[in-house]
């Protein structure tokens, strides 16, 4: 790993995460952020192939992207790697200029080669995020004549359509879309892989902070980056404990023994609502709670099946008990906020409806499936809780633990029956989500393009047709009713539960200040954070 200097700092590390709950000391040390959270969801440390929560909150510190935004207002959008940007007549071409004078944690400097090999890495890896870019006819045969450098600190983004400017700009702000160190990065290729092997548990960034150490299902430890160009971090380092326990968290929360609680459960939230020495911190976030059905099931693939498992869940009974302060019922594919977003609710746990449309579907008595649930406390509870409702109308709920990185390597191989999950935006445009819910090009085991609906196996061309012309649409408020009557139709027909956008709740230490909470976990920041 790259900068394990300080040895003393790393010692105290070491004490620090070898130390069991048991231990006590009076409080963590002042230039040092620790944190608990569940870890378990890291599958790859490489910005070209992140697409999980964890990861994407810990390159959003340790790597910079081109574009930016506010998380306070998701509308101001402005440089970071990128200085300014023009668009040609004809809307296909995006010229990008780079800050000048800047570096990588590792001392090279930052340059549009950076940018460019960066862009063209993550679509020929073509790892799960790399159709954020695709999107705009990139593909591993062109993506060189299509991202091309036109000087030491300027590129030329080309696309196949004329796109909707503010979209290509907010996928930009995607962490496929993080600068990778080319010198750094190409110093440990193999065999042609672009650095791949290495950087899956290595770093090469030049955010506030770099990543010294990952070790699975352990920990997280990041130090401050003295090459940032930024403002320099208050904090030398920041380490994140693999504590999926909630109650372990509070009780370390409590005596002082972590900075900051990522994973408390209501009944946490509960207790700690009157200790003077913590407080709690919110923030809504683009996050979706949804039941994903896989259509190669045949129970699932029934259109009366699908429906009735959506009057199968006690939506506001997990809100309000399971899942209190931390969500919301909501039961469109697009989150509050963003533009198009349906707000209706029309579902609610009805077993009597249900029975009705099993019956019409030819399991009066029901069935038997299977659902993959991650072995957090919430999620376990959660799949409980529709386990015993689907019960009511006779669908015998299988649940399948397992860690984020097994349930999830099952269900991208579309090998699940029913997987409960949880689905963040990957830019602050309405395609993030309609790209994944409602779009499926291609069917296919070998399809290149893998969302959400090709991982249930949801076969809809004339809906990928819509989703593909509101992309297009020039006219926000045209746009917004594409969004609006795709959502409809998706809560008509589609093979995904949808339940709750979700509300960050962190548990925080009284002298903890500047920890962002922003609308997507790489927004999350802790680069100002003070103790």
């Amino acid at each position: 790993m790259l900068h394990s200097r300080l040895l003393a700092s790393a010692a105290l590390g070491a004490f620090l995460l070898g130390a069991t709950p048991a231990a006590t000391w009076a409080e963590t040390p002042p230039d040092t952020l620790i944190q608990a959270w569940s870890i378990d969801d890291i599958i790859s440390l490489d910005p070209a192939e992140i697409f999980e929560f964890t990861a994407s909150e810990i390159t959003g510190n340790s790597y910079e992207t081109l574009i930016g935004y506010d998380p306070a207002d998701v509308s101001d959008i402005f440089g970071k790697v990128a200085e300014s940007w023009t668009v040609s007549e004809d809307g296909k071409t995006i010229s990008f200029k780079i800050r000048e004078g800047r570096q990588f944690a590792s001392g090279n400097p930052i340059t549009a080669e950076d940018a460019v090999f960066s862009l063209v890495r993550a679509v020929k890896l073509d790892k799960s995020p790399a159709f954020i870019l695709t999107q705009f006819g990139l593909n591993a045969d062109n993506v060189e004549d299509m991202v091309v450098q036109t000087g030491p600190y300027s590129f030329d983004f080309k696309m196949d359509k004329a796109y909707a400017p503010s979209l290509v700009l907010y996928c930009l702000t995607a962490t496929v879309a993080m600068v990778v160190d080319k010198k750094l990065v190409m110093e440990h290729a193999q065999n042609g892989d672009y650095g791949y092997e290495w950087l899956k548990t290595n770093y090469a960034g030049s955010g506030p902070f770099t990543i010294r150490d990952w070790r699975a299902n352990e920990v997280i430890v990041m130090e401050r980056n003295e090459n940032y160009s930024g403002e320099k971090p208050a904090m030398a380092r920041a380490i994140y404990r693999h504590i999926p326990e909630t109650a372990t968290q509070r009780l370390l929360l409590e005596r002082g023994d972590i900075d900051i609680a990522r994973n408390l459960a209501a009944e946490d939230i509960a207790a700690l609502e009157g200790n003077p020495d913590v407080k709690i911190e919110k923030g809504v976030k683009g996050s979706i709670y949804y039941l994903g059905l896989n259509q190669k099931n045949p129970y699932l693939s029934s259109p009366q099946v699908r429906q009735a498992m959506k009057w199968l869940v006690d939506y506001d009974t997990i809100a309000n008990t399971i899942m209190a302060g931390k969500v919301e019922v909501h039961q469109a594919f697009l989150p509050k906020g963003f533009l198009g977003a349906l707000n209706d609710t029309p579902f609610s746990l009805n077993v009597e409806k249900a029975r009705e449309l099993l019956a019409e579907a030819g399991y009066p008595d029901g069935f038997t499936v299977t659902m993959d649930t991650r072995n957090t406390p919430e999620i376990t509870a959660m799949g409980q809780a529709i386990q015993q409702t689907m019960a009511m109308a006779g669908i015998t709920l299988e649940l399948i633990p397992g860690d984020g990185q097994q349930t999830l390597t099952k269900y991208r191989a579309r090998n699940h029956d029913i997987y409960i999950g949880r689905w963040g935006p990957d830019y602050q445009d309405p395609h993030t989500n309609a790209d994944t819910f409602a779009r499926n090009p291609d069917n296919s085991d070998d399809a290149a393009s893998k969302p959400l609906a090709w991982r249930n196996a949801w076969e809809i061309p004339e809906m990928t047709a819509r989703t593909d012309a509101a992309v297009l649409e020039a006219d926000p408020a045209k746009r917004a009713e594409m969004y609006l009557a795709l959502q409809r139709e998706s809560q008509e027909t589609s093979p995904f539960v949808i339940m709750f956008q979700e509300i960050e709740v962190s548990g925080m230490r009284q002298n903890v200040d500047g920890f962002i909470i922003g609308p997507s976990f790489n927004d999350n920041s802790f680069a100002h954070l003070t103790k």
